[in-house]
Order: C-alpha cells, then structure tokens, then sequence
C-alpha cells in the first residue's frame, strides 16, 4: 500500500517537458526550491528531456529523471532528438519510464507542466495508475500556451479537456487574469473554470543591488564613462540565430549612432556552426560571444538594454530586473511570444519588434529608439508574486498538520544558480 513502507517525508513529483528549451526546466527548478524551503524534509524528483539533463543547480533533496528528448515540429507533430528510432519506439519508452518513476516514488503532489496528458498523451498511463491513490494532481501552465484558435482545436482534439476535468485538483496559471484570461481565451468549460487560480509570474528574486555593476565593469572596462551595454540573449538559444545573426550586422549602424559595446549569450542549443559564424561576423567589433552565464539576471541589471525573444522565462526575469527591453518574438511555430511580447508591450512593460520587422536597418532602428528613450512608464506593476503563489497552493494540505512556513519574498536562496561560468569569447 502507498506510503507503508517509506519515510514520512512529503513528496512531489514534476513532469517539465521541454524540448529544446530552459523556459519550463528554469521554471519548475525554482518551483521546486520554493517547496522544499517550505518543506526542508520533503523530497522531489523532476521528470524532465532537456538534452541538457541537470542544467540548473539544485537545491538538496531534489533530483532529475531524464527522459529520451523529443522537439516539438508543430501542433500535435513531435521527432526525437537524439534517438535515431521511429516516434512510436521513443513515445513508448517515456510512458513506460514515467509510469514506473511515478509509481516507484510514491508522491503526495504531482505537478504537471504545461500539457494535461503529456507530450501526446504520454500521461495518460501514468495519471491513471495514480488516479487510486492519495495524491493531489495539479497542472500549472505558463500564461500563453498559443493562438486561441489553435489550443482549443488541440485540446478538444487531444481530450486535454478531459484530462483535466478526470484527474486535475487545481491548475495553477504562472501569470496574470488581466494580462491573459486563459479561461475564456481558450474555451474552458464553466465547471474548469473553476479549478483555475492565477498566480502571477514565476521568475527567480532580483539579483542583489550591485550586482549588475560588476558586469559592466568586466565588459566596458577601458570604455568611455558614457558607452552602453547592450546584452542579446533568447533562453537555451536554439532558433535564437536569426536575430543575433541580424543584431551583429546592425550593430556597425547602432555604434555609429552612440558609443556603445554588445554581449551576445547564445544559450546551449544554439549550433556551433551558428556560434562560429557569429563570432566571425563579429570581429574586430566591439562584440563578445558568450555561451552561457552565471547568472542572467545579473546581466540584465547591467544592461542599458537587453534585445531578447519573447520566451516566458526570460520575459518574466525581465519584469522582475526592470531592465530596459526589447522584444523581437520568434515568428512560429506557435504565436505564443508574439502574443506575449505584443500583450507586455501594450502595458508599456517593454519595448516590441515585430518578426516580420526583423532586418538589419529595422533592428538597428529599433535599438537605437529604444537607447534613447527614458524608462518607459509602466502604467501598471506586473505582478510577480507567482512563485510564492504557486508554492503555497503546493504545499497545501499535504501532509495535513504539518506546519508550512514560506520564505519571504526575494529570498535569494531560492533561486537555482547555472552550474556554469561565464564562457567568455572576445570578438
């Protein structure tokens, strides 16, 4: 029987998948801080494909179950990344994995990310062998998933719906009702509706006032007093060249303009043949190419501005820094970030380029308007409490009795640190 033979210590279980990106990995590791800071003796094992495996420190009493990659191509279309075997091979082994972990661990939470029944419905197995047990089930989902069009023809088509209403206690949404209201939006059933709660934005605390100055100390030493650092990032980077590729070659006209120096941190996906071409493109420039950082967050508060994609991780730590921004959102598959990127803009919380505007004398013109312009005034305060939120609704009623306390907001040992240094390749 469940819990008979195993130590009282609370335990949660995460399904992240990823693809090719850090947005979800980044997200669930600070979740997972987060809970075990609320719950010192708790356990908590990530399910996750990241081809990176454990690429966000973690905090003891959690650990990683990697499962074989899989990319997303398009709606309801998935390959393998690295197993040269047909879809149907792979799909099997994860359910199987995922099965047998979820069964193996015993959790009192499980906490699915972003897709109710899983990478076409590799869930399913595994949420109908807990459906017995004592264990509380809650899906929590980014702000923006996709078009509105697409989600409910996917959804209805998957049996998402179905899933939720079958085997969900709560749906945590990592944002904002008024940003996004992901109940109308995307069709939910009035009686779903209901199991919806809106948490705010997840992202990591601030870094520390200070901590961007010894950023641009390494960067725009020997610089004039008065030069800009402009920071280029997109998350794990793997569709990121386009727009650093163009922001190198726009970058001649922007220095043109004002003195001014680029950092371009292209993330652990992006190809190494793209990563060689840049950095041919950018020599003898005031250019360095870096693979990855301590810490980003830190390079943000450096930066005079960040010219970034719109993923939902980055935009979240973006909000949280306060640094100057602009967005230049990936033009698909999904429409998630540009409709993450237009809806911030509207509030006056960035700035915005459209992919379709995308070029080298539209970028330069864009970093150059958004140099000069002052702060842009928000004209609301995003809200940012996500990852206290969130945490909360998981810790309750596990373990009914046992006391819960929370850290304070902006707790700095909440947030995972890359296990990385920063890679650095002058021009």
């Amino acid at each position: 029987m469940m819990g008979a033979s195993r130590a009282d210590r609370p335990r949660l279980l995460i399904y992240s998948q990823d693809g090719l990106g850090l947005g979800h990995l980044r997200r669930t590791t600070l979740l997972a801080s987060e809970y075990l800071a609320a719950h010192p003796d708790g356990a908590v094992l990530t399910l996750c494909d990241s081809p990176t495996g454990q690429f966000f420190r973690a905090t003891p009493g959690h650990d990683y179950l990697k499962l074989p990659s899989i990319r997303k191509a398009g709606p309801g279309e998935w390959s393998p990344v690295s197993l040269p075997l047909p879809f149907s091979d792979v799909l099997a082994l994860r359910k199987e994995l995922i099965r047998a972990a979820a069964v193996s661990f015993e959790p009192d939470i499980l906490l699915v990310d972003h897709m109710p029944h899983g990478a076409t419905g590799e869930l399913v197995p595994t949420l109908e062998a807990l459906e017995p047990l004592p264990v509380k089930k809650i899906l929590g989902l980014r702000d923006i998933l996709d078009a509105p069009g697409t989600i409910r023809k996917r959804w209805s088509v998957e049996g998402a719906f179905e899933a939720v209403d079958r085997h969900f206690d709560e749906v945590l949404v990592y944002g904002s009702r008024d940003v996004f209201d992901v109940g109308d939006q995307y069709g939910w059933p009035d009686r779903l509706k209901e199991r919806l709660h809106y948490c705010g934005y997840v992202c990591a605390p601030a870094p520390e006032p200070g901590r961007g100055e010894g950023v641009r100390r390494r960067f725009l030493d020997g610089h004039h007093a008065d030069s800009s650092l402009i920071v280029a990032m997109a998350g794990g980077g793997a569709d990121a060249f386009p727009l650093f590729d163009t922001l190198v070659r726009a970058f001649p006209a922007v220095a043109s303009d004002r003195r001014c120096r680029l950092l371009v941190i292209t993330g652990p996906f992006l190809p190494q043949d793209d990563v060689a071409a840049l950095r041919l493109r950018a020599r003898g420039l005031p250019i360095d190419i870096a693979s990855t950082v301590a810490d980003s967050m830190d390079c943000m508060a450096a930066a005079d501005l960040v010219v970034t994609m719109a993923g939902y991780n980055t935009s979240a730590e973006l909000l949280r820094v306060g640094a100057p921004a602009l967005l230049v959102p990936r033009p698909g598959p999904s429409a998630e970030q540009q409709m993450r990127a237009r809806r911030l803009a509207d509030r006056g919380w960035v700035h915005c380029l459209s992919p379709a505007m995308l070029s080298v004398d539209g970028l330069a013109a864009a970093v150059i308007e958004a140099l000069d312009q002052p702060p842009i005034p928000r004209s609301s305060a995003p809200d940012l409490l996500g990852l206290e939120r969130a945490t909360e609704r998981l810790v309750r009623d596990v373990r009914a009795g046992r006391p819960v306390t929370l850290r304070p907001h902006g707790t700095n040992g909440s947030a995972p640190k890359r296990h990385v240094a920063l890679l650095h390749d002058s021009r």
